[in-house]
């Protein structure tokens, strides 16, 4: 048995350096932040709020990326905030459509750096999976952009950012006369934090971008319509409902610590006991916003009808419904996707146990965009099964 996989991996985080001279890109700035940039610019304090409000609708509500646009600000104004702000996304390097119409974006931004985000079109919502880091912090031993090292966090521009660059492929900002939130177009009507990273390490920044999102006059997304999810920064979970406010799905694959730790390294910090009791006192957990447990499923690791058993015992008392995942394999996966028959069998008993239990139907396997398979094309390095069940703590043949 080769040692265990880190924890987190032993890389530095770096956070995005903004250069101190040269115009502020304004994409990702909370309402207060811009507000104290455009009093610094020179905005009189009593005028602050309204201009706020007009400009935070250009950007958000009609994704005008240019000032001189902005046609009920004056044509001074317009010119000042051109000279001081900058509206910029993350660069769309390229996009691939798979055969059942998910898309993939490869989006570089601030250093060169690269993430992945999926669009995933469904008859009756379309979602949008986003990255919260480039890289990962975590080490989980199934994914493939847990086998990514951390570069660093990602901004909430950055963040945002991936949403707006969407809506622009999606062609989905309203024309003249349209409304906002549900009277709006909503070809993307769900966010996923389940993207390259985990949130929960960069809970400022999702934070401010997701409340970017919630705004009500601008993309206006209901809270509702955002699933963040973790596995298990058991500090967090409680700031997540107080700060954000939105669905909570947790990670979980595993119903013993014992294999827990191996799958998902953060279990040794906060183990299954600690994130339960940590779900359990979730503020918006009720029966109406249940916490989703995501459970990927694989060959004879995770899938017996013992672990259903014991999963349904574990979560008593917890409004939740059941994710279950067929593993979404990659180049050298140490692990092998559950027969489909056994894969019925646990849903089964899940249910009968009284809990929702759908099956994820994988979505862009053709184009490397399922579950647990994003990762950065520049760190696409196809090393041998053997090398990463050694870094997962597994053993090898």
């Amino acid at each position: 048995m080769s040692a265990p996989a880190p924890i987190t991996q032993d890389v530095l985080t770096i956070k995005r350096q903004v250069p101190e001279d040269g115009p502020t890109n304004i994409v990702g700035l909370t309402r207060p932040g811009l507000r104290d940039a455009l009093i610094e610019m020179g905005t009189p304090e009593k005028q602050a709020k309204m201009r706020v409000n007009q400009i935070w609708q250009w950007v958000y509500h009609w994704g005008v990326r240019d000032f001189l646009e902005m046609t009920n600000l004056a044509k001074d104004f317009r010119a000042k905030l051109a000279a001081h702000f900058v509206i910029e996304l993350p660069e769309l390097v390229s996009k691939t459509v798979s055969a059942d119409g998910t898309r993939k974006y490869l989006v570089r931004i601030a250093g060169g750096h690269e993430v992945e985000v999926v669009y995933i079109p469904e008859e009756d919502r379309g979602t949008l999976c986003i990255s919260s880091q480039v890289g990962c912090t975590l080490t989980c031993s199934f994914c493939h952009t847990g086998t990514q090292k951390l570069v660093r966090n990602l901004t909430a521009g950055e963040i945002i950012g991936q949403v707006m660059m969407a809506r622009d492929d999606l062609g989905e900002w309203p024309e003249p006369g349209q409304g906002t939130g549900e009277n709006g177009p909503r070809l993307l009507s769900n966010i996923v934090l389940m993207g390259m990273g985990e949130p929960l390490y960069n809970f400022e920044n999702v934070r401010d971008a997701m409340k970017i999102a919630m705004d009500g006059e601008g993309i206006a997304l209901s809270r509702r319509r955002i699933t963040l999810s973790t596995s298990g920064i058991v500090p967090e979970i409680a700031k997540t409902a107080e700060e954000i406010g939105c669905q909570l799905a947790v990670s979980f694959h595993a119903t013993t610590d014992e294999v827990r730790d191996k799958l998902v390294p953060i279990n040794r910090k906060w183990n299954i006991a600690a994130l339960l009791e940590a779900l359990k006192a979730y503020p918006k957990a009720s029966n109406s916003e249940r916490i989703t447990f995501e459970y990927v499923m694989l060959k004879d690791v995770n899938d017996s009808d013992e672990d259903a058993r014991r999963l349904v015992k574990l979560i008593e008392g917890i409004p939740a419904k059941i994710n279950l995942i067929p593993f979404n394999e990659w180049p050298s996966a140490p692990y092998e996707r559950s027969d489909w028959a056994r894969i019925q069998s646990f849903a089964d008993i899940v249910y009968k146990a009284g809990y929702a239990s759908p099956i994820r139907t994988p979505r862009g396997e053709d184009i490397m965009a399922a579950c647990g398979q994003l990762k950065s094309a520049t760190e696409r390095a196809r090393r041998s099964r053997r090398d990463i069940a050694a870094e997962a703590g597994l053993a090898s043949d």
